[in-house]
């Protein structure tokens, strides 16, 4: 997002054009979610550019995606000049304390002659250990300063290895197990590392959960994957978990979403034998003490563990019953209106390639699409754990920009689109095709939600009256339709789907379809009868 803060910068970037494609985002946030989305998918720093003050304060939304994602993204903020620094100068901000809590290294780059050490501590830093975001202040004035510097090679990435000796015990572990399950989740995964922990899944014939938004961490259709362990959790999986004698956690945090606000696991010595694998040392045994703790970067222990043999496997009706239990619960719901969201979300189950990614932002809405949709393999999710709205538009935008040959298609929530919607104007300017859906329920639904919860019928700030949504899409240049019924949906996504822009489809549905086990009455009801009693 261009500022006059690092005009420098642009000018440079002028003429590396040839070699850098410089992508021009609407706003900050819109931008550094990009760069986030761009870091999960190639593993790669996302690279973002914003000016001081008001823009970086914009991208702070998406530089905390990354950093609870565990995404590597690089920051480049313009600053004012050291001969105004400390005077609150226009837009002067101190980076530093601002950023410093939600980044893993925060710096200013002051002498032109050490650009090549900072960027390549920048670089090194976000892709290794836990991978996160890094960002680096750039003075006006430094900017134009010239500087004769040596030449360095490209960043590597760092990352621990697990030990013979905790492999082996890992081995003991399982053969002393009769109901073990594994939480996959967490970042710095690629292709190889997801091909190798399945393998390892297969051989022991492992049920294998998805911490949340990591369900493209194992191929949804394999007979292995049982489910996500995240908002709106499977009762039966959640039992499973409560019940098991042996849980792995692989890349996962345990964090508040995945562990049901820290009950469906014991704090801080879990009942069941628990080992954890994390590619960063500071959080095993942050919240959950463990019987084997292992550092290690994901690629690395997946090829360890691929490497094991099973000598006795006693939990195959184990892992056999916990998949039909995820069959059983990505059967469709009815619910109140005339569109329901279990049957929009499952005919695109069936009518998407497998290569489609599919992205969405924060909101009640989500839950539909992670229930009953089953994800294909590495990237094809790309969803905010930290819960941030706004996401779904420019990741997806990102995803097509990164992967021109795969479909891509956008879940966004009224609330949601809003507030990064304006980057259906970049996927305008690049002709990127997606098809964009927005559900469309007149309020922010998961603040009502816990609204109706803690307040029953006490509405405050929470309804939404809404532009036309197709309508708006239109105006950019873009197909744009309503759907209202739920047999309507499929002829307007396959004139969607053969658009010759991208497209959006705004998805009118029902204020009391809230999720898809209850009702906003239900939900109200519940609430004012525990508070008569």
């Amino acid at each position: 997002m261009p500022g006059e803060s690092y005009l420098a910068v642009l000018d440079a970037l002028h003429d590396a054009r040839e070699e850098i494609r410089f992508i021009i985002c609407r706003q900050e946030g819109g931008a550094a979610n990009m760069a986030d989305a761009y870091g999960k998918l190639t593993g790669r720093p996302g690279i973002c550019f914003v000016t001081r003050g008001p823009g970086a304060s914009n991208a702070c939304v998406g530089l905390h995606t990354a950093f609870q994602d565990s995404t590597p993204v690089i920051l480049f903020i313009g600053q004012v000049g050291g001969d105004v620094a400390e005077r609150e100068a226009f837009q002067e901000v101190d980076f530093r304390r601002m950023y410093g809590p939600m980044s893993k290294w925060v710096a200013q780059i002051d002498r032109a002659d050490r650009v090549p050490e900072y960027v390549s501590h920048a670089f090194h830093t976000a892709v290794s250990g836990r991978p996160g975001p890094v960002v680096l202040a750039l003075p006006e004035d430094m900017q134009t300063q010239t500087a004769t510097v040596a030449t360095g090679g490209r960043y590597q990435r760092v990352a621990a290895y697990p030990s013979p000796a905790a492999i082996d015990q890992l081995r003991q572990m399982l053969a002393q197990a009769e109901r073990p399950i594994v939480i996959a989740g967490g970042g710095g995964w690629n292709r190889p590392a997801c091909d190798d922990f399945l393998a390892f899944a297969t051989a022991f014939n492992l049920p294998v959960a998805a911490s949340f938004r990591a369900q493209d961490l194992v191929d949804n259709r394999d007979s292995h994957y049982v489910g996500d362990v995240a908002v709106g959790l499977n009762p039966r999986l959640a039992e499973r978990i409560r019940n098991c004698d042996l849980l792995l956690a692989v890349g996962a945090r345990l964090g508040e979403w995945t562990t049901a606000g820290y009950t469906l696991v014991e704090v801080p010595r879990p009942k069941q034998k628990f080992v954890h694998v994390h590619p960063g040392a500071e959080e095993l045994g942050r919240v959950y003490q463990g019987d084997l703790l292992i550092n290690s970067g994901m690629p690395e222990f997946a090829a360890a563990a691929r490497n094991l043999t099973s000598t006795r496997n006693v939990w195959d009706e184990w892992t056999e019953g916990a998949r039909v239990d995820f069959e059983a619960w990505q059967q469709p719901v009815a619910a109140p209106g005339a569109l329901n969201m279990s049957e929009v979300v499952s005919f695109l189950r069936g009518r998407l390639p497998p290569e489609s990614i599919v992205t969405n932002g924060a909101g009640n809405f989500s839950l539909w699409v992670h229930r009953f949709y089953r994800y294909t393999g590495f990237r094809t999710q790309l969803a905010p754990t930290s819960g941030a709205m706004g996401y779904g538009v420019p990741s997806a935008v990102a995803a097509k920009l990164v992967h021109p040959d795969c479909p891509v298609v956008s879940f966004s929530g009224d609330g949601c689109f809003l507030m990064n919607g304006q980057e259906l104007a970049t996927a305008m300017q690049y002709d990127l095709k997606i098809v964009f859906v927005v559900v469309n329920n007149g309020m922010y639904g998961t603040i009502r939600m816990h609204q109706e919860r803690e307040f029953p019928g006490r509405v405050s700030g929470t309804g939404l009256r809404n532009p036309d949504f197709a309508a708006l899409a239109r105006a950019y240049g873009l197909h744009g339709e309503t759907v209202e019924r739920t047999q309507d949906f499929e002829a307007a996504f396959e004139r969607a789907w053969q658009a010759k822009t991208a497209a959006l489809l705004e998805l009118r549905v029902d204020p009391e379809a809230i999720t898809p086990r209850a009702t906003l009455s239900a939900i109200r009801a519940e609430a004012l009868k525990a508070k008569s009693t």
